[in-house]
């Protein structure tokens, strides 16, 4: 049976509620078939290559609601590890499968599109990264886990956005810390250690494009709202200064990992929180909770490369067994390393990226 519908961008429509043909307002709508035949046909065909579908917070809503979990990239590939599952099917960006296949070195990893990159990830690669640390010898490097296999293999200790600044009080004092890619996230973690990094000049273009005026705006319009905004976006510093300004309560605004943010929509009483982050994952924190009304800071916060999975490539990736992910041994064991080294740290949030 070949797939014919799609889901409307999310920009469009804030990557709500499960499409279908017909729907109106803030629903996505699709041709047919039905979800619940693509669904049918998706677990059939999972079934019969031993597949576990891995489905990140920013994906499509039909993905989100198919796959075996959904979470954040890293929690997912630890979930990859652990599943007896052959085949991993990542519905996600392609540093994610890599991290997956990495954790999970004996499975199948599938990516249902080469193309689905990440704007952050390519900030830096290996080669720049082994130049910065030329020019510090000595230092520490803590690589997010928005990066490439390669560029893990270069660093000495990964993080989430969760326990970013974990990692970094696990760092003695007298030694300098390189925090790469994301420099927004690298100031949260300087504020929150009141530690001096060395931070690459990295953004994520939808996060970065989360502005400031935006997020005033939004709260001028409803200042009895509550606010979530992820460390990765470029207004985090505005709302942490209008925080201690007074203009925003303390109590009612969050910075946090997308994982925490699920967390914080089951626990939320309010009439209606203003998210600043990737619409994706709205459709999670309306599932959480459907009493609460969660709004976007920008409508237009919408990955493309993540946009990139959609239900008819999942379908032919099942159907193909396309495409696959390798990294060579000798750069997975050392970005391995990187990765357990922060584990063993501690525990990042089960979806804690």
């Amino acid at each position: 049976m070949a797939v014919t519908g799609r889901i409307l961008e999310a920009g469009t429509n804030g990557g709500t509620e499960r499409g279908r043909s017909g729907a109106t307002g803030d629903e996505a709508t699709y041709d047919e078939p039905t979800y619940d035949d693509w669904a049918a046909e998706v677990r059939g065909l999972a079934g019969r290559r031993h597949a576990v579908i891995l489905a990140h917070n920013y994906q499509e809503p039909w993905i989100q609601d198919v796959a075996d979990h959904v979470g954040d990239s890293l929690a997912l590939s630890r979930a990859a590890a652990a599943s007896d599952a052959d085949t991993i099917v990542f519905c996600g960006v392609h540093f994610m499968a890599e991290t997956a296949k990495i954790l999970a070195p004996d499975k199948t990893v599938l990516l249902p599109d080469l193309a689905a990159g990440c704007s952050l990830a390519d900030m830096i690669t290996a080669e720049q990264l082994r130049q910065w640390k030329s020019e510090h010898p000595g230092a520490a490097v803590v690589a997010y886990v928005n990066t490439s296999a390669a560029v893990k293999a270069e660093a000495d200790v990964c993080c989430t956005s969760s326990n970013a600044a974990e990692v970094v009080r696990s760092i003695p004092e007298d030694t300098e810390v390189l925090f790469l890619p994301d420099y927004f996230l690298g100031q949260h973690v300087q504020r929150q250690t009141g530690r001096k990094l060395h931070l690459w000049l990295g953004e994520c273009h939808v996060h970065a494009g989360i502005r400031p005026e935006e997020l005033r705006a939004r709260l001028a319009a409803d200042a009895d709202a509550e606010l979530l905004v992820h460390p990765e976006c470029g207004c985090t510093t505005t709302a942490l200064w209008m925080i201690s300004d007074g203009q925003l309560p303390a109590d009612r605004t969050r910075v946090l990992s997308t994982g925490a943010m699920v967390d914080a929509a089951r626990a939320t009483t309010a009439n209606k929180v203003f998210v600043a982050t990737e619409v994706g994952i709205l459709h999670q924190l309306r599932k959480a909770n459907p009493t609460t009304s969660f709004e976007p800071i920008s409508q237009r916060a919408v990955c493309r490369y993540m946009k990139m999975i959609t239900p008819a490539k999942l379908l032919r990736t099942l159907r193909d067994g396309v495409y696959e992910i390798t990294v060579p041994e000798d750069v997975a064991s050392r970005a391995r390393r990187a990765v357990q080294r922060m584990i063993a740290i501690g525990q990042p949030s089960p979806t804690g990226e």
